[in-house]
């Protein structure tokens, strides 16, 4: 797995206008960009698919496993893999202090989109 650069990282976090595309099922085509909300915890890249596993996008990065997002005025091709389920309450947490107030809050940190979970990271070149 390779890491974020502190530098992306930060700029990514600092911004709420990630969009992700994974690969269709051909595994060559990247497919529609989609806005979706983002956190990091401890210097890791974590999204949620609102409408949980059976979400289109969502289940693409995890057939898929790669695609890219844009984020932070950058793209950046990037690897898609299950969140490990103990950084359930940490992403919670990211989710609750970057979303305060909003009201598509309580359904990101329920079972569905907890369920479906995605961490992104960046690709290595080939």
């Amino acid at each position: 797995m390779t890491a974020w650069s502190s530098d992306d990282i930060a700029r990514i976090a600092a911004t709420d206008d990630l969009h992700i595309a994974p690969f269709r099922a051909d595994g060559v085509t990247y497919g529609t960009l989609t806005w979706i909300w983002s956190v990091v915890v401890d210097g890791r890249l974590f999204v949620r698919a609102y409408n949980g596993t059976n979400s289109r996008w969502y289940q693409s990065a995890m057939s898929q496993h790669a695609g890219r997002i844009t984020a932070a005025g950058s793209t950046f091709e990037v690897t898609f893999a299950a969140a490990d389920p103990s950084l359930k309450d940490q992403i919670d947490a990211a989710y609750r202090d970057k979303y305060a107030g909003s009201p598509y809050l309580p359904p990101m940190i329920a079972g569905g989109p907890q369920a479906a979970t995605v961490e992104i990271t960046p690709r290595q070149a080939a």
